[in-house]
């Protein structure tokens, strides 16, 4: 049987995606000079290597350190700065001085980027530069992200969208760049693990951030512990609920999560599911 057909298939598929690439790096040239929003994760981490490529010195990228930023992005925003010379710095945001945020609604993540693109405007003016850019992807489009409204209220563009990149598109460019966090499973601030309408702090925050890292150091990859008050509710990759069950190595991560103050550890059997806190809300996605 011949692979001509499949041969025929990768080479539309790779085309499609030069295409976008292309269509990305054009975006990123008429806009002249940017402001990239940095958070480490691969959207953004992508966006400013490729900002600084096609822009040079007129590309800033800008982390927002805060309470609710875990200690491994700021990391890894760090590392991917310094491995591609990129112009990086990092501000302090406060969203926790919000009640709004504190007190945890279904759109809490409206006030966070609100908060952080007031900070990032202000930048912006002062150094001269176009645009506020972040790395919102095409496949963002489905999930519920009131984020976004704060990024329309305030310009903020999003030309990996606008360019059609999906998360996939996304891994496989990085990967073509040499990004070393090419396939860094997708995170989100630590905020995202409390239930909604119960009130987000930083003892809260800091005791999920120590649970992860639990979790990352027994060599587990894609996992969040949901902080349900005295209860942590594991979600972990399908393929790692078995392993997380042998009974060294739950025992370990029950007494290393009992030590840091929950009373009962649990592992959710469906997995990880990206926002499944909004499951219970019914919540849409914000276009």
């Amino acid at each position: 049987m011949s692979n001509a057909p499949l041969a025929t298939a990768a080479a539309v598929e790779d085309a499609q995606l030069d295409a976008k690439a292309a269509a990305l790096d054009a975006r990123l040239a008429a806009l002249g000079s940017v402001l990239v929003a940095y958070s480490g994760g691969v959207d953004s981490a992508f966006l400013a290597v490729t900002a600084a490529r096609v822009l040079g010195p007129l590309s800033l990228s800008v982390t927002a350190d805060s309470p609710s930023y875990p200690e491994r992005h700021r990391d890894l925003a760090t590392d991917v700065a310094r491995a591609f010379n990129l112009r990086h710095e990092i501000i302090h945001t406060d969203e926790m001085a919000r009640p709004e945020y504190r007190a945890n609604p279904a759109n809490r993540c409206y006030y966070c980027k609100h908060e952080l693109y007031t900070h990032l405007s202000a930048m912006a003016r002062e150094r001269g530069l176009a645009a506020i850019v972040d790395g919102s992807n095409a496949d963002d489009r489905g999930d519920y992200r009131p984020g976004r409204q704060a990024a329309r209220e305030f310009g903020v563009l999003s030309p990996l969208d606008e360019s059609g990149l999906t998360k996939a598109d996304i891994r496989l460019l990085a990967k073509r760049a040499g990004m070393s966090t090419w396939d860094e499973p997708a995170s989100a601030c630590l905020s995202s693990r409390i239930p909604y309408h119960s009130e987000v702090t930083d003892e809260k925050l800091r005791t999920i951030e120590a649970a992860e890292r639990v979790l990352r150091g027994l060599g587990f990859r894609i996992f969040r512990v949901r902080h349900h008050d005295t209860i942590a509710r594991i979600e972990l990759g399908r393929d790692e609920v078995a392993r997380a069950l042998e009974p060294d190595v739950s025992s370990t991560i029950d007494h290393e999560l009992r030590r840091l103050g929950y009373q009962h550890v649990t592992v959710d059997l469906r997995g990880y599911r990206l926002g499944s806190l909004n499951e219970a809300l019914r919540l849409r996605p914000v276009e």
